[in-house]
This record gives C-alpha cells, sequence and structure tokens, in this order.
C-alpha cells in the first residue's frame, strides 16, 4: 500500500511477519486481484478488550466509499474479536481522514469516541524529517449488539 503515499513505510519483512502472526486482526480488501484497502492491527497485550489499529489504507480509486469502515467492523465480527470493547488508534492531528474515520466508526457503533493526548514529537528518535504528534483515539466502549 505504499501507493497510497500516506503511510510509514515499514520493510516487506515486517509485513510478511505481521500478516503471519497477527492475520486474525488485520484484513485485506480485494477486487480483481487488486489490493484496494488494508488494516493491520493487533489486541494490545496489556488490555486484552482493546483492539489497536495500527495502519489504515485504501486506494484512492476505492476511497469515499466506506471501505475503511466496513473493514473495521468485519474485524470487529470475527471470533478473535467478540471481547474487544474498545478500538484505539493513534492518529496525527493533520490526518483528517483517519479523523473522520475513527469518529465515523464511533458513530456507526453508537458510542463514544474520546481522543487524549499521546506521543509527541520529540519523542520519536532522529529522523530525517520530524513526526508530527500523535493523537490516541479511543473508540467505545462496543458491545456485541453495535459491532
Amino acid at each position: 500500500m505504499k501507493d497510497t503515499k500516506v503511510l510509514d513505510l515499514n520493510s516487506s519483512y515486517s509485513y510478511l511477519m505481521w500478516c503471519d502472526i497477527f492475520s486474525e486482526t488485520s484484513i485485506v480488501a480485494e477486487k480483481n486481484g487488486e489490493t484496494l484497502g488494508f488494516i493491520s492491527g493487533y489486541k494490545n497485550p496489556n488490555n486484552s478488550n482493546k483492539l489497536f489499529i495500527w495502519q489504515v489504507a485504501v486506494d484512492a480509486s476505492a476511497r469515499g466509499n466506506g471501505l475503511a469502515t466496513k473493514m473495521l467492523r468485519q474485524l470487529l465480527k470475527r471470533e478473535t474479536c467478540k471481547d474487544i470493547h474498545y478500538v484505539e488508534a493513534t492518529v496525527s492531528p493533520s490526518n483528517r481522514p483517519s479523523q473522520s474515520l475513527f469518529k465515523g466508526l464511533a458513530k456507526k457503533l453508537d458510542t463514544d469516541c474520546h481522543i487524549s493526548d499521546c506521543y509527541v514529537t520529540e519523542d520519536f528518535p532522529d529522523q530525517e524529517e520530524e513526526h508530527e504528534d500523535e493523537l490516541l483515539f479511543t473508540i467505545g466502549p462496543i458491545t456485541t449488539e453495535n459491532k
């Protein structure tokens, strides 16, 4: 999903490991053999009722059709997520599409979206470009009825 040009890219190896180890909490959307969307997530090891969404990517050709929301809802319906009551994600202040995605998910699930400070620019190791602050979006509580 590097063509989205909006994600922090990782090595192919990390994505292979991610898909192997976290396949139950990640999802790929395809149409006619083309990847249109990808969400990577994992259960928070410190709080097993939280699903942390690490990356969301939707190809430009599929944006604006609710694909990311559909993928998130499919993840929440999986057996592995039956005990998930919260979805969390960090989002930079300039990433309006992701902010809208998570606020919209809370609305569709008829629950709250709490936004708090998480990481500040100074928390990130030296980089060629400065990394923006990251806000923590917490959606929930999510019940079986609203999944």
